[in-house]
């Protein structure tokens, strides 16, 4: 293979490097077109074409259907790894041994509290504010509380900021679920691993015990571990650009929670349950809306089935369909929500329009079935998803401040009106 690109413009040629990634994706290193050309740059809109950054994170194949974090495959460290062990993984680019991966669970633990006027943060929201605007107000509110910045070239500063932020991030939203069922604040046991106190924060009733139940720990592990990075995505890519003008990492996090509150990137789950809820309200007929969907003159869309990204198949569909089934299974819950959305899935896996269409099930859809069993409320779906996301934007944005990356600042095509001359107000 050729290692450069010609690009040929008015009649004059301009020579630019191929770069090959480990996986053999090219791209065309355009970083000095606009001076080789006196002036032209690239239109992208949606940056569908355009490689932001070189990043050894996470791979992701849509074609292919493939999705590895620094090499390993999703369905292994679905199987086999817990959600820490990934997020040191991603973050610090290395499985951790034993003795690692208990220290940072315990250094974790010890940053488990948050100070207690944050309570008077959460106290203020009405119980009707969206989970989301909660979690990202109280994320970026952990600036004031700690306000010094993260020196990125000491690896100490860098691993205090890192356990700081998954030690308190799981709090606040146990905090923000709380609050908004009317339950008191609760700190959760240090005793547990981190996905059961996670429940136990969200769950435990004020005059109950709580009693772990391995199936939902183990469904949430894997929804965690499953939405913990998806590469360069509409709120990892915001995380990026923030922390690119050298804002700290709560700040940057923050950002990137509002990004993912958007319904076509995290709250498509979210979508999914407005969608059955809505059907269930119409009667509960699948067929009839499973027709509407393969109107092309009928506006109803079906959510949770397809992907933006993966035009094969959802990796992490397959993996989170089986912890769906036993979830289900265990609880026994009896909703006719749930039960319209296996009536949808069984037609989808069946009906030869979807399935020449590749047009299956996806995480979105399983993950607001497990999240609707388990009696996380519909709102709280997608804060759900940025606790899971928490250890590739950190992963992200600690790649991104140590390769030292310029400040992101995207060029444009300007179509606006040309040079006009001021008409005073009373001529106009």
């Amino acid at each position: 293979m050729a290692n450069t690109a010609t690009i040929e413009i008015n009649g004059e040629k301009h020579e630019f490097p191929l770069i090959e990634g480990t996986e053999k994706e090219v791209a065309i290193d355009i970083t000095n077109l606009r001076t080789a050309t006196k002036g032209v740059i690239t239109i992208d809109p949606g940056y569908k074409n355009t490689g932001s950054c070189e990043s050894g994170v996470t791979f992701l194949d849509g074609e292919q259907g493939i999705l590895r974090y620094r090499g390993y495959s999703i369905e292994e460290l679905a199987e086999k790894a817990d959600f820490l062990e990934v997020a040191y993984l991603l973050i610090f680019g290395e499985l951790p041994t034993k003795e690692q991966n208990d220290k940072f669970h315990e250094d974790i633990k010890a940053e488990a509290v948050v100070d207690e006027d944050v309570k008077k943060i959460v106290e203020s929201f009405p119980k009707s504010a969206h989970p989301m605007g909660v979690i990202a107000s109280l994320t970026s509110a952990l600036t004031a509380f700690n306000p010094s910045s993260v020196n990125v070239d000491s690896e100490e500063d860098m691993y205090r900021a890192i356990v700081k932020i998954l030690g308190k991030f799981p709090v606040l939203v146990a905090w923000t679920l709380r609050k908004k069922q009317g339950l008191p604040l609760d700190y959760g046991d240090d005793s547990l691993g981190y996905v059961e106190n996670i429940l136990k924060m969200m769950f435990k009733k004020p005059n109950k015990e709580y009693t772990q139940n391995k199936v939902l720990v183990n469904a949430l592990d894997k929804l965690l571990i499953l939405h913990a990075d998806h590469e360069q995505n509409c709120s990892t890519s915001t995380v990026r650009i923030v922390g690119s003008s050298h804002a700290g990492l709560f700040a940057s996090l923050s950002a990137g929670i509002s990004a993912l509150w958007g319904p076509l990137h995290g709250g498509a789950n979210q979508a999914v349950l407005e969608m059955l809820e809505a059907i269930k309200n119409d009667g509960g007929d699948t067929k009839k809306y499973m027709a509407k969907a393969k109107d092309k003159n009928d506006p109803f869309r079906l959510m949770g089935f397809g992907h933006r990204v993966y035009k094969n198949f959802d990796p992490r569909a397959r993996i989170i369909k089986k912890a769906a089934d036993e979830v289900l299974g265990d609880l026994g819950v009896q909703d006719p929500i749930l039960d319209i959305a296996k009536g949808l899935e069984k037609e989808a896996l069946e009906d030869a329009y979807f399935v020449d269409r590749k047009l299956y099930p996806n995480v979105d859809f399983y993950s607001g079935i497990i999240y609707r069993a388990m009696g996380i409320p519909t709102d709280m779906f997608t804060v759900m998803f940025a606790l899971g996301r928490l250890p590739g934007w950190i992963a992200q944005w600690r790649e991104m401040r140590l390769r030292k990356e310029p400040i992101g600042r995207p060029r444009q095509i300007y179509i606006g009106a040309t040079e006009r001359k001021f008409v005073p107000v009373d001529e106009r």
